[in-house]
């Protein structure tokens, strides 16, 4: 395993409320970090990643979305250059440097530089990069209205291609099914499996509320499991609502009383409208509200 510079070694801070990036032990800014073009995660795709939240300076479920970071690299054959504690010191590092309180970290780890080819191993050493910086999906006003969603024609890849358990850097069926709902004048898409079964969004777990009751696609469905999906389940259980992990289609979301997406950067948020068919009340519903009500509280405790 290739050594890597302990926290110690790293110069002092560049600044305050700025965006910093470290690259396998360089402290960078946005004008002066960089990749190789030789990197196989810019030339295929090779390799994962992770995002997560930093609310009033603390980092949200670090350790859990490590642990789905380096499965996901051993998942694809893909060893991490250092052992988790140290990058999790590092993670905390690289926020105390960008001073910013309402982050938003994203970690990378590529199969490294390597030639035109596809072998892998033809890259000697992985690359390991965490950005520190800051996200907003939408205007706060959305998670009041709702979105207003269209289904994408293009169809979440098939799981027994790669498991929807690996994080990886190849977005490019999710970005797709985004133009969709851009060219369409939609908030965001909603995804489904090649038997039309539910998904996902682009880049978000989807639930629906009926009578009550919490809904949404089990993992097994080919969905990826988020962590903030993991949080809104643990949330709604210990409020007392029933959740139900099981195959949903169109039908169960047009008819639902509520529907809402969750993500690590989009949080928690309501669908007032999908397909043209308005769900519920048209907005945000009483049981997304609470959900996120609740949501803000654990973030902010």
């Amino acid at each position: 395993m290739t050594a890597t510079p302990k926290t110690k070694t790293i110069p002092p801070a560049q600044g305050v409320g700025t965006p910093v990036i470290w690259i396998d032990g360089q402290w960078c800014d946005r004008g002066t970090a960089m990749v190789s073009v030789y990197d196989h995660g810019l030339l295929y795709g090779d390799g994962v990643f992770e995002g997560i939240r930093v609310y009033g300076g603390k980092i949200f479920r670090l350790e859990e979305h490590l642990d789905r970071l380096y499965d996901s690299a051993k998942a694809i054959w893909l060893s991490v250059p250092m052992e988790k504690k140290e990058l999790a010191s590092i993670t905390r590092e690289a926020l105390r440097r960008s001073g910013i309180a309402e982050a938003y970290i994203r970690h990378l780890i590529t199969r490294g530089v390597g030639d035109l080819g596809l072998d892998p191993r033809k890259c000697l050493k992985p690359s390991l990069i965490i950005i520190v910086d800051t996200i907003k999906l939408w205007p706060e006003q959305v998670y009041e209205t709702g979105l207003n969603v269209i289904t994408a024609g293009t169809p979440i890849p098939h799981r027994e291609s790669l498991s929807p358990r690996v994080k990886s850097l190849n977005y490019l069926p999710h970005i797709m099914a985004k133009v969709e709902g851009i060219n369409a004048g939609a908030d965001e898409v909603l995804m489904l499996d090649s038997a039309g079964a539910v998904a996902e969004g682009s880049g978000q777990n989807v639930f629906a509320v009926k009578n009550g009751r919490i809904s949404t696609p089990p993992p097994h469905a080919g969905i990826l499991k988020g962590v903030t999906r993991g949080v809104v389940i643990e949330l709604a259980t210990s409020a007392g609502y029933p959740v139900d992990q099981t195959v949903l289609n169109r039908y169960d979301l047009y008819t639902a009383d509520e529907a809402f997406f969750t993500g690590t950067a989009s949080e928690i948020v309501g669908i007032r409208q999908l397909d043209g068919r308005v769900i519920g009340t048209g907005q945000s519903g009483p049981v997304t509200r609470d959900l996120r009500s609740r949501f803000q509280a654990l973030v902010r405790s």
